[in-house]
């Protein structure tokens, strides 16, 4: 009983099709003033697939697919049932039938909302990430428009076979794409705009890919070769020394040295809130980091002349830019220093694919293997979570390994 009426699915006997099947319909049934109504689905069904879809505790692995697209429809029908107080089929059919409320159906209405709350959040990036989430799902599924119950644990592994046999895509690509999809799940979840029962992620169902990573840290021996070459050209003179900035400030990422501002520079030091956690964790202390002669020396190269506390050290972007255009900006810089350094690199003869990403996981993995501990480091890359650091240290070299098992044996 929700809301006065009872919602329920059912196989209409009444009169079979020409292939002997019978329709199945969604029965809503009031019981004062005693009345029923049946709304058509796009279902038939012999009395013996009815009963082993719908009816049975326990459906064949080929029926669960079927049997949760109509557990959907139920549970979506009793969500509105239970809230018309007092209940009336005319209410009942405006609100499950009207195109609003339709499109809580697909999972593009999810996925609009998701996209419309990160982008008033100023978080551009996560908006972009799942506006690129939801074009690859619709691409595979073939339509302007996905229901959300199509998605199955069979869906998702066929989209993941598609993925890779043939769109050539890397599991990591993969996880990329389906990571926002069960965000957008959980959150529907939660809200109670589906069923938790309808979930197709974890035990038992589909796991999304989550490759072992590969280390992305530079051996001493290429960042010394990386940083006393001698630069062809200045844009790759300017990559260089933007990368090593990154690297020499704590593996900083470069939205925060694009963000920062004069007011950050304290004496021999940078203080700033990381941008990547501003939002999410507002009790988080400003990182600090300590400048040294290098860096200090690249402010005065690339930065703008000293202005107002709250000007810009690098003309990356400007006070006047808004969030969209900062992300903007911020990506063309990140485009430019990896074009540039990788065509560096190269040419020193280092065939890894450097990118700006890259200084960060060579900052900690360098300060650990000159003997900082685990936890600094963790500490200086600003991690709540000391597992997240330890996947970025690419751990020890063949000479620090054998130096160590060398002193084993000195008592």
């Amino acid at each position: 009983m929700s809301g006065g009426a009872v919602v329920s699915i059912f196989l209409d006997k009444r009169r079979s099709k020409s292939n002997g099947k019978y329709p199945v319909k969604l029965r809503v049934y009031m019981q004062m003033p005693r009345e029923q109504k049946l709304y058509p689905l796009d279902f038939e069904f012999s009395e013996n697939e009815f009963e082993s879809i719908w009816l049975t505790n326990k459906p064949l692995k080929e029926h669960r697919e079927i049997r949760l697209k109509l557990q959907f429809i139920e549970n979506n029908a009793i969500h509105f049932a239970k809230n018309i107080v007092p209940f009336s089929f005319s209410t009942f059919e405006r609100m499950y039938f009207d195109t609003q409320y339709k499109n809580k159906n697909d999972i593009g209405y999810y996925y609009e909302q998701a996209i419309k709350k990160y982008k008033q959040n100023n978080q551009i990036g996560t908006a972009e990430n799942y506006d690129l989430s939801l074009k690859s799902l619709l691409k595979f599924h073939g339509k302007n428009s996905l229901p959300i119950n199509f998605i199955t644990t069979q869906w998702l592994e066929d989209y993941e076979r598609y993925m890779i046999e043939v769109n050539k895509r890397s599991q990591t690509t993969v996880g990329f794409y389906l990571r926002p999809l069960r965000a957008i799940f959980n959150a529907a979840i939660a809200d109670k705009s589906i069923n938790s029962e309808q979930y197709p992620f974890g035990k038992r169902k589909y796991t999304i890919p989550a490759p072992k990573s590969v280390k992305k840290a530079l051996s001493k021996e290429q960042l010394t070769m990386l940083y006393k070459c001698e630069p062809k050209t200045l844009e790759q003179k300017k990559a260089r020394d933007l990368w090593f900035f990154s690297y020499s400030c704590n593996g900083m990422n470069f939205k925060d040295i694009a963000t920062l501002k004069f007011q950050d520079i304290k004496g021999e030091s940078l203080t700033f809130n990381r941008a990547k956690t501003k939002r999410t964790n507002k009790s988080q202390a400003p990182s600090i980091v300590y400048l040294n002669d290098f860096t200090k020396q690249v402010i005065i190269d690339y930065g703008n002349a000293k202005g107002k506390a709250e000007d810009y050290v690098f003309d990356f972007i400007s006070n006047d830019d808004n969030a969209i255009e900062i992300e903007r900006k911020v990506s063309n810089i990140i485009r430019y220093v990896n074009q540039h350094l990788k065509t560096l690199a190269k040419s020193i003869g280092i065939e890894e694919e450097i990118s700006t990403y890259w200084a960060r996981h060579s900052f900690a993995t360098a300060a650990i293997r000159q003997g900082a501990s685990m936890e600094f480091v963790s500490e200086a890359l600003r991690h709540s979570n000391l597992n997240t650091t330890k996947g970025y240290f690419a751990g020890f070299e063949d000479e620090k390994k054998k130096e160590i098992n060398a002193k084993l044996m000195e008592f």
